[in-house]
């Protein structure tokens, strides 16, 4: 009960890190992200644009003042009332009005002095920077200071200079701000709102459907009906899709594939029991048989004991491979020749069916390897050479199955020749992949697998040398595998492929 409670709380530890909270999806994340870069570009943008607003800003008052100026430099500034001078001040917003001509600077109109200028702003020599400098040191700091501002005015060669509280200013300035600070944010929800949509409808969704189908299946990777469905699409997620599809299709192809293996194992492990009683009792009838005095039975005795032990060593191999590795091989001196001739007693062909058993091997050529797995590897490549030119009943067909061997630097190369068909296409593309690389209809395929895995076994290698209409040739490489026989010019021949 305890354990039961324990994985169900595992499962649900495990559902809870695939499902992904909305506030640590993509979708979230590209949204606030969005946000954040388009706040900050409008930064960068409201920066310079504070700055130029307060250029304007004052640029406006030194006309104004200007305007105010031209009118009294024409009259008698001198006979302006204390009460006209302060309208004309408060018109303009400044504490002074001063015009320069000719390096001559006459004060037109003033209310007070002030006793100090704190901040003076020459708009016709003004970098960005201190154009920058001086607007956010007005807003920040500003409120009670005093500005003089001077410059020149349209194409007049005077240059007016007034004197300001910065109060009138920062307040602008604030108001600005506000409004641009507003409006920034509204542009950035907007843009940030159509980019995810774009981006959720281009890539977020695909990617959410990937990640489900990927969970799906993950879940259930027998079932072939949780495989994505790859969109047509030519981009990176469309890649992408039919990548995971192809993977998908892949594993559950093995997983049909392994499955059928321990398929295959079960009813092989059913089946054995009773198999090697069987045989058990065909090894006593043969013991018999090997005392009756007739010359042939003698002669038959010792191969049929030979391939009913081999036979029980066959059902072993076929549910070895379903559930586990091979045993190693163990390794002897053989005579390679006598194992070929003794595969040529199992294969049992007719001599109705015209097929030529050559053994080119010599007889004192030795293989230093283990014999029953050697004697399988053959086996399995001469039935299968054997069925092959057993389709057709062409009398003029020649049927000729080839056993020969090669040594060449230190090490042995056997061929297994035969004049059949040739392997169909499909069979090359998945040659030694179980239930994949038959060349016959209802075949395994396993024949090639477990003989690949033998020869592997031994350090050597199994390969197709070539397969065309009335030619297949398999080679077994051994290395380190021969001794060099008394008659060298015989071990030295190549192999005859019949053609």
């Amino acid at each position: 009960m305890a354990e039961n409670e324990r994985q169900d709380g595992r499962n649900e530890a495990a559902d809870d890190r695939r499902a992904v909270p909305l506030t640590r999806g993509l979708s979230t994340k590209l949204l606030l992200l969005t946000i954040l870069f388009v706040m900050l570009a409008e930064v960068l943008i409201f920066i310079p644009s504070v700055a130029n607003f307060a250029q304007q800003w004052m640029r406006q008052r030194l006309q104004s003042a200007a305007a105010v100026g031209i009118v009294l430099m024409e009259g008698d500034p001198d006979s302006l009332s204390r009460r006209a001078s302060n309208d004309v001040l408060m018109a303009t917003g400044a504490m002074a009005i001063a015009v320069r001509d000719g390096g001559t600077s006459r004060l037109l109109v003033v209310s007070q002095m002030p006793p100090e200028i704190d901040m003076h702003a020459d708009l016709d020599n003004v970098g960005p920077l201190k154009a920058i400098r001086q607007a956010f040191g007005t807003m920040f700091f500003g409120g009670d200071r005093v500005l003089r501002v001077f410059g020149r005015v349209g194409e007049s060669r005077n240059q007016y200079e007034i004197i300001i509280p910065d109060s009138a200013l920062r307040s602008a300035m604030l108001v600005y701000a506000r409004n641009v600070a507003v409006l920034s944010l509204i542009i950035s929800l907007f843009t940030a709102m159509l980019v995810f949509y774009a981006i959720n409808r281009i890539m977020i969704g695909p990617i959410r459907a990937m990640t489900r189908s990927m969970l799906a299946f993950a879940a259930a990777p027998d079932d072939a009906e949780r495989i994505i469905k790859p969109e047509d699409r030519d981009d990176e997620i469309g890649i992408a899709e039919r990548e995971l599809a192809g993977m998908q299709e892949t594993l559950n192809r093995a997983l049909g594939e392994r499955k059928r293996l321990a398929d295959l194992g079960l009813a092989v492990s059913k089946i054995n029991h009773d198999m090697r009683n069987m045989l058990a009792a065909a090894q006593l009838m043969s013991d018999r048989l090997a005392q009756i005095k007739d010359p042939t039975v003698q002669s038959l005795t010792p191969k049929l004991v030979r391939t009913l032990d081999r036979a029980v060593s066959y059902s072993e191999g076929v549910l070895a491979y379903g559930r586990a590795q091979e045993a190693p091989p163990s390794r002897r001196r053989l005579q390679l020749h006598a194992l070929v001739e003794d595969v040529r007693a199992t294969l049992g062909i007719d001599p109705a069916s015209g097929i030529e058993f050559v053994n080119k091997v010599d007889p004192l050529l030795e293989v230093h390897a283990d014999s029953e797995q050697l004697f399988r590897v053959l086996a399995n490549l001469c039935r299968n050479a054997v069925q092959a030119m057993s389709g057709k009943d062409e009398a003029a067909l020649v049927r000729r199955l080839t056993v020969s061997t090669l040594r060449e630097n230190g090490a042995l190369r056997i061929f297994v020749a035969d004049t059949g068909p040739g392997l169909p296409p499909r069979a090359r593309e998945n040659l030694f992949t179980a239930f994949r690389g038959s060349a016959r209809s209802g075949g395994t395929g396993l024949g090639l697998a477990i003989a690949q895995e033998l020869v592997r076994a031994h350090g050597g290698e199994i390969s197709l040398v070539e397969s065309g209409s009335g030619h297949t040739v398999f080679a077994i490489d051994l290395p380190d595998a021969v001794r060099v026989p008394s008659t060298p010019a015989r071990t030295g021949q190549r192999h005859e492929s019949a053609r």
